[in-house]
């Protein structure tokens, strides 16, 4: 359900959660919060305010392709591990849906992109909490008293509304990586908007297409250039020699573990550093092996017949573009003998990764600029200055302290828990 009311900084209300962005990270906490009030008396009850600045829950929306599926496993939803007898699961949804018995003959744990989104959608919909769509937070600022000790901030959105909250949850998601070099336009996004850029694209001319990167959504939009455009070349550019196929193995899956948190939040910096990096083929720059063994006896068949649209161009990056009335000049440049070739195509998508959100732009000079010089709590609160004493939560941006399973879905339901476990023993710690 969508708020109407506003607040103003005199208001008496002070909220104990605003959650700025409504992802799924948010959304499985607006669940906990919700499961939570509906079991406690009312004077224990959380109040929270969700600020979201699109007009409905969307999730990945650029990149719901075709056969495309997840790669977390369907009990990872927005509350199973946290709370497995909730009506929020992935299973009451097919059960609600009509879709249940149909999913189990199905034999599989990965539904479709496409399944899962409508899943969230679905939750979104669902769920009791206060949810403020069209509405982006401009600044988050504490509310100091005569003391010098803030125990509220003051949210203000672009509108105009404000509201004094306790803690602030951030649930932002992550920010497009784009190369120095690149001059985002038309003709040259990120695939976070491949559908929907792709769908304004002028006409192709030149029946050509770059696709730079070597993780999942690289291949993935590979593979599905390859099958719409038909006449079209598809050329591949990565640094690496080949794709590398993702390590879904049992033990290398521990790392996404819920307890593995506590194991990585205690260890020495160096040893979480250090096993981090042997972990990122779980879920860095790494794809599916059938994805990986489709592209090959596609590019294997084209080489058969002698007609080939389909180029890994290994072992290279894009050097440069030159944008022109009817499409893009792209320099490729091979990394191993240092040639450059140029081609004219119709777009580059640049399948180049994310990165956390910064922080400052909400917040000011009184939170340190980069992830890596911030310290986080367990329960994901920010480690601030004594005298700030209202909660920052970070929902994503905590590799460095947490793991892998910071941004992804893996523990979304188990981090929503902590967090609202977290705000409840704060409000009942006196000041």
């Amino acid at each position: 359900m969508t708020g109407q009311s506003r607040g103003i900084p005199g208001d008496p209300v002070v909220l104990d959660i605003v959650g700025v962005g409504f992802g799924p990270s948010n959304l499985s906490l607006a669940i906990a919060v919700a499961e939570h009030n509906s079991a406690c008396p009312p004077g224990e009850r959380i109040g929270a305010l969700f600020f979201e600045s699109q007009d409905r829950f969307s999730w990945h929306p650029g990149m719901l392709l075709d056969g495309a599926t997840m790669q977390v496993a369907f009990p990872k939803d927005l509350v199973t591990l946290r709370n497995p007898t909730s009506r929020y699961t992935f299973l009451n949804y097919l059960f609600v849906r009509g879709r249940l018995v149909d999913f189990v003959n199905h034999q599989t744990f990965f539904p479709s992109r496409y399944e899962f989104q409508d899943y969230l959608r679905w939750a979104a919909e669902q769920v009791d909490a206060d949810v403020r769509y069209e509405s982006s937070v401009q600044r988050v600022r504490p509310l100091f008293d005569d003391r010098g000790v803030a125990d509220q901030f003051l949210v203000e959105t672009a509108d105009g509304t404000q509201v004094r909250t306790r803690n602030v949850v951030l649930g932002t998601g992550l920010a497009p990586r784009i190369p120095d070099w690149v001059t985002p336009s038309a003709r040259c996004f990120h695939n976070k908007d491949f559908l929907t850029r792709m769908a304004e694209l002028p006409e192709p001319v030149h029946g050509r297409f770059v696709v730079l990167g070597a993780g999942q959504s690289a291949a993935e939009v590979v593979q599905y250039l390859h099958a719409t455009y038909r006449d079209a070349e598809i050329h591949s550019v990565f640094a690496r020699f080949g794709y590398s196929p993702a390590d879904d193995s049992p033990y290398a899956n521990r790392i996404f573990d819920p307890g593995t948190v506590d194991e990585l939040h205690r260890a020495p910096p160096q040893e979480r550093d250090r096993l981090l990096r042997l972990h990122r083929g779980t879920n860095y720059s790494a794809v599916d092996s059938e994805l990986i063994d489709a592209l090959y006896a596609t590019e294997y068949q084209e080489r058969v017949r002698g007609e080939r649209r389909l180029f890994m161009r290994r072992a290279s990056t894009i050097a440069d573009t030159v944008e022109t009335d009817r499409g893009l000049e792209v320099s490729i440049r091979n990394l191993l003998d240092g040639s450059v070739e140029t081609l004219t195509c119709d777009a580059v998508v640049l399948a180049t990764g994310y990165t956390p959100a910064p922080l400052r732009p909400l917040f000011g000079d009184f939170l340190p600029s980069t992830e890596s010089s911030r310290e986080v709590s367990r329960d994901y609160r920010l480690r601030t200055d004594p005298c700030l004493r209202a909660g920052i939560y970070l929902q994503g941006g905590t590799e460095t302290t947490h793991g892998i399973t910071s941004s992804l879905l893996s523990n979304v339901a188990v981090r929503a828990g902590e967090v609202l476990h977290s705000v409840l023993a704060h409000r009942a710690t006196p000041t």
